[in-house]
């Protein structure tokens, strides 16, 4: 159970990378256009930041950090059974 719940976060936090570099790419492209004269979707990346990219990039965050410390929790618990 523990490694499928770990196995679903992992899956989880990848589609959620590629959300957060879409968008990135997104914002470069349409900075470049927007500089330019061309509409590549600046506004409608500025009115979608607020409702998803946001807590895209705060739940990729809080995800590496969750699944950091269960690495680590996980670490120690081996390493105090293998020492009993």
């Amino acid at each position: 159970m523990k490694e499928k719940l770990l196995n679903w976060l992992n899956v989880a936090l990848m589609c959620n990378l590629f959300l957060v570099l879409i968008s990135f790419f997104w914002l470069a492209i349409a900075v470049v256009g927007e500089t330019t004269g061309v509409n590549l979707g600046w506004n409608l990346w500025q009115k979608l930041w607020e409702p998803v990219f946001t807590p895209a990039i705060g739940i990729l965050m809080a995800g590496a950090i969750v699944s950091g410390i269960t690495s680590w929790i996980s670490k120690k618990l081996n390493s105090k059974a293998s020492s009993s």
